[in-house]
C-alpha cells in the first residue's frame, strides 16, 4: 500500500526544519560532494522551510529565500529513494501555490543544469550562461516572462 504524504511550511527552529536540514546533508554532502560549510548558510535564519513528510520522515525540502527581485528558491532536495515517485513535483506544486496565495508569483531560482527538465514542468525557464556552483554545473531559471 503506498502512502500519500503530508506537505508543510515549518518554523526553521523546529525539529522538522532540523531533519530538513539532515536530508540536504545527505543529498548535497554525502550524494553530491558539496562542502558542508557551504550547504548551511545564513540565509536558513529567514527563509521559508518547506518539508514533505511520508511515513514519519522528511523525505523532500526546499526552502524560499525573500528578496527584492522575487522568491527564490534554493535547496531543492528529494530523499534518493523517493525520487521518481512525484514527491518532488507535489513538494513544487505545493511551495509555488503557497506562494502565489502570498502574492509572491515571482520565483527564481539557480538550478543544477541536470535538473532543468524537472523545473521546466513548473513553468520555469533557463537564462543566461552555465556556471560552475561546487563544481556543479548550474543555471539560473525564472517562472515570469519579462515585459
Amino acid at each position: 500500500m503506498m502512502s500519500e504524504e503530508t506537505i508543510l511550511s515549518v518554523p526553521v527552529f523546529s525539529d522538522l526544519a532540523n531533519l530538513a536540514f539532515s536530508l540536504r546533508r545527505e543529498v548535497f554532502v554525502a550524494e553530491q560532494g558539496v562542502p558542508a560549510e557551504e550547504e548551511l548558510d545564513a540565509y536558513d535564519l529567514t527563509a521559508d522551510h518547506y518539508v514533505a513528510i511520508k511515513d514519519g520522515n522528511v523525505v523532500a525540502t526546499t526552502r524560499v529565500i525573500h528578496k527584492e527581485e522575487g522568491a527564490k528558491l534554493s535547496r531543492f532536495a528529494v530523499r534518493r529513494s523517493e525520487r521518481g515517485h512525484g514527491v518532488g513535483g507535489r513538494l513544487m506544486a505545493f511551495v509555488l501555490e503557497d506562494l502565489s496565495a502570498r502574492d509572491k508569483p515571482r520565483v527564481f531560482m539557480s538550478a543544477q543544469a541536470d535538473k532543468i527538465g524537472f523545473y521546466e514542468k513548473y513553468g520555469f525557464q533557463a537564462y543566461g550562461e552555465e556556471y560552475l556552483e561546487c563544481d556543479i554545473l548550474h543555471r539560473m531559471m525564472k517562472n515570469w516572462q519579462d515585459k
